[in-house]
């Protein structure tokens, strides 16, 4: 079945509404991502805008319609490119302004001198230019690394972006040997590669946006909100990844007199000290360390591929550090000790915990504020 190229033409706009529609939509569910689904829903707009302007750029004086045109689409992929790199925060806006003038100005200088040049050939290379831009972004974005509809808006721009730079260079070539009868197979050829990325790429934005909102959904299930450290879920999932063909050690820790801290100064203070202690074993267990609020006053901290000898350092040095914050400016005044069982061991972290959980034993049976090593196996 032959579609002619009007045809093509309103396809690719009916394409692009539905487009707009689906990601205000999407919008409203992802409040934290509105602006940046806001921002890809006016590309849309403004593709839409640029496509029928293109189908009537005849009816314009001069260049003025094809320039309108070429100009709403440019601005379209730039919108996009703004969105995408948004997702890592605030981006300046006057780089695409530059662009945007930059191409205004040509057009008004040498697009009315070669308008058919421009329109079939030069007016491709900025859209080249900004997919190439949002393909290299996407591929640098913090947010989107661990992502995998990442994969598929990189795929799509560059995609789109290559489509658009050999339509650039080898247009003109085929048609200086085959004659301008060529015009209309490449501009079907456009359309329809057009068709597919109004398709694609908004496709991939929405599911990106609702993977990033699926993966914050299951951080916060496996996070103690009042520490922010993984809690018992977290720990046993995220834990049995790390020790499973790899020897680790475990502290096993519990708060002294905790209840007695929360009974004689109140829930606040006790909070203060569960956060402090959350911050010093944080910070003194090391970036490799795995550390969770289990419950209560009872945390744990898993130290892949360190020893006996090393892991009771590294106990020594929260213990010794959380005492001393506690005490002084750096805690909420109140003394605070905490007592630390120690295992170490590989496979099984449930065994490696209820072994370290036997040492805390003995160290709060012995006087609590110590460390205690369990017994090799």
């Amino acid at each position: 079945m032959q579609i002619d190229l009007p045809t093509l033409y309103y396809l690719t706009v009916g394409t692009l509404l539905v487009a707009l529609t689906m990601t205000l939509w999407e919008r409203q569910a992802h409040a934290g991502r509105s602006p940046e689904l806001g921002i890809w829903a006016g590309a849309y707009l403004a593709f839409a805008a640029g496509l029928i302007v293109a189908m009537n750029r005849t009816h314009l004086p001069g260049v003025a319609g094809a320039a309108l045109a070429n100009l709403l689409i440019v601005a379209g992929y730039l919108m996009i490119l703004h969105g995408v790199g948004r997702l890592d925060g605030p981006v300046r806006l006057r780089p695409s302004i530059a662009v945007l003038a930059a191409l205004a100005l040509l057009w008004a200088t040498l697009g009315v001198r070669f308008p058919d040049a421009f329109w079939n050939y030069v007016a491709s290379l900025p859209i080249v230019l900004a997919c190439g831009l949002t393909a290299w972004t996407m591929m640098r974005s913090r947010t989107a690394r661990r992502l995998r509809s990442r994969t598929v808006v990189i795929a799509v721009a560059a995609g789109h972006g290559l489509f658009n730079l050999v339509r650039a260079l080898v247009t003109p070539l085929l048609v200086s040997i085959h004659g301008p009868d060529l015009l209309p197979v490449f501009g079907k050829m456009t359309m329809y590669e057009g068709v597919l990325y109004s398709v694609a790429m908004p496709m991939g934005l929405i599911a990106l946006v609702r993977e990033e909102a699926q993966a914050k959904a299951l951080a916060a299930a496996r996070t103690d909100y009042l520490t922010g450290l993984q809690n018992r879920h977290g720990f046993f999932e995220e834990g049995a990844r790390l020790i499973e063909h790899r020897p680790a050690a475990l502290l096993a820790f519990d708060l002294d007199h905790f209840k007695a801290i929360n009974d004689r100064h109140g829930h606040a203070a006790g909070d203060a000290v569960l956060r402090l202690f959350a911050d010093t074993a944080r910070r003194a267990a090391g970036p490799d360390a795995l550390v969770a609020r289990l419950g209560g006053e009872e945390f744990a901290a898993l130290l892949p591929d360190l020893d006996t000898g090393a892991a009771r350092l590294v106990g020594e040095s929260i213990a010794r550090r959380f005492a001393e914050a506690a005490r002084h400016g750096d805690g909420p005044g109140i003394p605070a000790t905490v007592s630390v069982g120690l295992a170490a061991g590989r496979g099984d972290l449930t065994a490696l915990l209820s072994t370290a959980d036997r040492a805390l034993y003995r160290a709060k049976v012995g006087g609590r504020n110590r460390l205690e090593v369990a017994a090799a196996a």
